[in-house]
């Protein structure tokens, strides 16, 4: 049975929470006008290209209030008086987004567009024209029938 590669052992640099140079704040203590990105989100605002002002704690360094949280579970709060409104896209914008959406789902095989990311790369096209495996119908839509004018 082959050996387990050893972890590296993490250094924690310990600074005191004084001492760290930007706010900090535990789950509960929060100010309301502080958000983090998720939460931002959720409200349709973005940053608008501030940095954070503050950071919330983790659970762990709840036990530790005197040293700064250096975790990488820890979130970058932001303050809402600072954010701006999502910027929404143009038709243009949308149109070249579905274009390289359609290039990914879509077999050349077969022509369905599937809703998720073919395996191109390496397949070269869907399950179905790969190995014959079946899709589930609801997974993709069939392109619409060619009409040829006869000559």
């Amino acid at each position: 049975m082959p050996r387990q590669p050893r972890r590296k052992s993490r250094t924690e640099t310990r600074i005191p929470r004084e001492a760290s140079g930007i706010p900090e704040y535990d789950r509960d203590s929060c100010p309301a006008h502080l958000v983090t990105r998720r939460q931002m989100r959720d409200r349709n605002l973005s940053p608008g290209g501030h940095e954070p002002v503050a950071v919330l704690r983790c659970k762990h360094c709840s036990y530790r209030p005197q040293w700064s949280c250096n975790h990488p579970v820890r979130a970058w709060l932001y303050d809402l008086a600072l954010a701006r409104p999502k910027r929404v896209p143009t038709l243009a914008q949308e149109r070249a987004l579905d274009q390289a959406m359609a290039a990914r789902q879509t077999c050349p095989n077969c022509s369905r567009r599937y809703v998720f990311c073919l395996p191109l790369k390496s397949l070269g096209s869907c399950l179905e024209c790969h190995d014959g495996t079946p899709a589930d119908p609801s997974t993709y839509t069939t392109p619409p029938p060619t009409h040829r004018l006869a000559a």
